[in-house]
């Protein structure tokens, strides 16, 4: 059925919440952005004179698509080469959604998006609908087919999984920035013991390269091996040039809604370290150098200003 201009508008309104929300069930931007035009595909094919709320409709369509598409990513992710880690997005870009609550900063952070990789599926979708987006718990239910007290049962699970792994507390950003400048000047100088100091005891860095870059497919954990292993990346080589054709600009950044390292080539960007900082230090690293996924950063990045680089590495 063709689509009004209504109702081409009430889907483009609906869109970058569409799309917000699936980046947090899926991990992924590029597949979040398939799971939307897949609901405009069945939104177009609907009979839209029997949907009685539009909005409601949208996303439980749109929640449906992405519980198939976790099944499938879950079994492609068995055979995935090294550590999965979802996709960078940059401060700006609609697929952060709101960002207004510390709840809703909080799950869309490098550190929770890859905590709820942990959870079932119908786990992930109570907990970000609810936590995020403020659906009620019979909004919910009925999106997935479930009561509502068996929802309010799956949040209450699914939060304590969450709360247990980050029960840390946050600093605020612009300390976040300094700290995250100190502890790339330290890498890059080789400091090991102002990084230790930097960097908390049980600290753990984890990278992905989807087997395209190199990237150790087991974390570093405890602050003197991270210490150790940055000071190795930082380190100039020739080989390391070679890789990337050239000297990169590494530039502080927000991502994720938190401070990070941006590596940039030629425009490019070849890598997103993100820092999860805490009052006692950088508790976390991902870095994420699979190119496949940083696509849509690439493309933010040749977009926006982001001032000059505070060093150049290798």
């Amino acid at each position: 059925m063709r689509l009004s201009p209504d109702e081409v508008e009430l889907f483009e309104h609906s869109r970058a919440r569409l799309e917000a929300i699936a980046y947090r069930l899926l991990g992924s931007a590029s597949d979040a952005e398939d799971a939307v035009q897949d609901t405009f595909l069945r939104w177009q094919a609907a009979d839209r004179e029997r949907v009685e709320t539009p909005q409601a409709w949208l996303t439980k369509v749109l929640t449906n698509l992405c519980l198939n598409q976790l099944t499938s990513a879950r079994a492609r992710r068995e055979t995935y080469v090294g550590t999965w880690l979802p996709e960078p997005v940059l401060a700006g870009d609609r697929m952060l959604g709101p960002l207004d609550t510390a709840e809703q900063r909080e799950s869309v952070s490098m550190a929770v998006l890859t905590l709820l990789e942990r959870l079932s599926a119908n786990e992930r979708v109570v907990y970000v609908l609810r936590e995020a987006f403020g659906y009620s718990h019979g909004e919910i239910g009925e999106i997935l087919g479930l009561t509502e007290s068996n929802c309010q049962q799956i949040y209450r699970r699914a939060k304590q999984h969450v709360t247990a792994e980050r029960a840390r507390a946050e600093v605020d950003q612009a300390t976040a920035r300094k700290i995250v400048a100190e502890f790339l000047t330290a890498a890059q100088h080789g400091e090991i013991q102002r990084l230790v100091e930097l960097l908390t005891d049980d600290v753990t860095s984890t990278g992905d390269g989807g087997g395209k870059i190199p990237a150790r497919t087991t974390p570093f954990s405890g602050a003197l091996a991270v210490a150790k292993f940055l000071r190795g990346l930082f380190k100039p080589a020739g080989i390391k040039r070679d890789l990337v054709g050239g000297s990169p600009a590494l530039y502080v950044a927000v991502v994720n809604g938190s401070p990070a390292a941006v590596v940039v080539m030629d425009g490019r960007v070849i890598g997103v370290m993100s820092l999860e900082v805490t009052p006692e230090g950088v508790a976390a690293i991902h870095t994420q150098v699979n190119p496949d996924k940083l696509v849509r950063a690439t493309r933010q990045w040749s977009s926006t200003d982001h001032g000059e680089p505070l060093m150049h590495v290798w």
